[in-house]
């Protein structure tokens, strides 16, 4: 009984996972400029993929594999944060101007 409420958990942790890597997605297609595109992506690509490890996590129980999903949670942890920062350094030092409303309007004219 305690193995059924474990995977049925580690199920639902999946899905959620894969509910923010999706909206990530729709993010990157919906959002109006750069910056904005790399912090949806930033944020749900993180949470989306550390949900989506634990749920795995829980799902294998305690193996190897369990301790290899740490460490590319850990990984992941480290490398997403740090490539939206320069993915956002790199836009900015090529002179992107953020969105605004103002600019919205001067662009129609």
């Amino acid at each position: 009984m305690n193995s059924i409420i474990i995977d049925i958990f580690g199920w639902i942790l999946i899905g959620s996972g894969a509910f923010f890597v999706m909206t990530g997605g729709l993010g990157l297609l919906r959002l109006p400029d750069v910056y904005c595109r790399i912090h949806a992506a930033g944020l749900t690509d993180t949470l989306g993929a550390g949900l989506m490890m634990v749920g795995l996590m829980l799902y294998a129980g305690a193996t190897l594999v369990t301790v290899k999903l740490i460490l590319v949670l850990v990984f992941l942890l480290f490398t997403s944060p740090t490539a939206s920062h320069a993915l956002a350094h790199a836009a900015r030092l090529d002179g992107v101007v953020p969105w605004t409303k103002k600019n919205t309007k001067e662009k129609r004219k």
